[in-house]
This record gives C-alpha cells, structure tokens and sequence, in this order.
C-alpha cells in the first residue's frame, strides 16, 4: 500500500516536471521566432524608403556629371591631350585622339576609367584625372519639387535634413480642394522611379508622421485634387 502511494507520487512528479519542461521549452521558441528588425512600409514593387543613415548615405554619393557642367581633363605628361571642356546638349565631350565620348550620367571616375581605355590604343599606361570645374547641372539635380493642390507649386534647392512636411509648408499648405491623403512622392534611384503614398491629410490634421518622409535630391511631391463626381456623367 505505501509503495503504490510513493511510486504514484513519483509518476505525478515525473508528469509535471514533463509539463513544465514543454512549456519553457515553448517559450524559447516563440521567442526565438520573433525578430527585433523594424518593419519598412513600401509601396507595391518599390524599394523601402530611405531614412537616417541610408538618406545621408544616397545624398553624398559621387556626383554625376550632366549637361552644361565643364570639365577639366588632365592626362599625366601629355599636356596636348589635357583640356578643359564642356558637356554638350547631347551628353558627349570631345577631346584629341579619340573624338567623342559619353559624359553626361557618369561619375567622374567612370569618365576617367572610359577616357583611359579609349587612350590606351595611342598611349602606354595612360593616366587621366579629371575634375568638375563647373557643376551648371547640379542646380536641377539636386532640387526637390512639389506640384499639384498646393498654395504655391515649387521647384527649390535640396536642403539636408527637408521632409516632406516642410516643404508642403513651403509651398503655403495644401489647397481646399486638396485630397491629401492621395499625395505620392516620386523617387527615383539609380535610374529605378518608385512611387510612395503620403497621407498628408493625416499629418497635418492628426499629426500622424509615418509617412512625413525625409526628402533626397530629385525627389518629387505631387498632391491631387479631389474628385466631385464619380461613375458616368
């Protein structure tokens, strides 16, 4: 009697050491399962909007040559074939021995690698530097627009630091007519257009800032009207 009582003793410990086992072991799990990454709102096929860092990142990335901009080519110890020249309408610089050639969309370091090959039929190990004399196109490169239901539509030099709030702000507010939360900024990356939604009516009625973006160069703001009427006419 006494032996059947303690060995049922022991099966009742045994089940509930078992019990609590499974439910630590449960917990380790779920926790293992939940990720501490932040979760990125994009629009549908866009790529995750830049913010922080990887703004600051973008903005100070080599500048790209453009139409209008001067360019001063230096080749080491060949002083016929340095010169200062300018981009042309159609993208191309010209220099000696190896005519026209792409300018325009290219970093200064892609022009040197290009400039170099071309050279390399004329010259041994030739060596190009080249420098942005005359930025003219970086005046409409590195610009932020805002169009659309605004007091005033504008196009503004890109200032560090400019959301999308300031420069709604700037533009003297939204209009009456304004549908705010059908607002879109349009961004362009590496030759990639994205389009994001901005509830902008939200932001400034609510103060809900999720979607007051942190602006880069290029980047544009439209804010559409409402529609009054609906199905067919």
């Amino acid at each position: 009697m006494i032996i059947s009582v303690f060995l049922q003793g022991i099966r009742s410990g045994c089940r509930f050491v078992s019990m609590l086992y499974i439910a630590l072991l449960s917990v380790i799990l779920l926790s293992a399962c939940v990720s501490n990454e932040p979760v990125v709102n994009t629009a549908a096929g866009s790529q995750p909007l830049l913010s922080g860092p990887q703004v600051a990142s973008t903005i100070s990335e080599t500048y790209t040559i453009g139409v209008g901009d001067t360019l001063q080519i230096d080749v080491w110890k060949n002083p016929e074939l340095s010169l200062s020249v300018p981009v042309r309408p159609d993208g191309k610089i010209s220099m000696p021995l190896i005519g026209d050639i792409l300018a325009a969309g290219l970093t200064t370091e892609e022009l040197t690698t290009s400039i170099t090959d071309s050279l390399k039929t004329y010259l041994k190990q030739p060596q190009v530097s080249i420098i942005v004399t005359n930025p003219f196109s970086a005046e409409y490169q590195r610009r932020v627009r805002i169009s659309g239901a605004v007091g005033t539509p504008l196009s503004i030099p890109f200032r560090n630091g400019i959301t999308v709030l300031d420069l709604v702000l700037l533009a003297g507010g939204t209009t009456e007519y304004a549908n705010g939360n059908a607002a879109k900024l349009h961004r362009t990356i590496d030759g990639v257009l994205s389009v994001y939604p901005i509830r902008l009516e939200d932001i400034l009625t609510k103060g809900d800032l999720k979607t007051n973006y942190a602006l880069i160069p290029s980047d544009i703001v439209t804010v559409p009207e409402k529609s009054f009427f609906s199905g067919s006419q």
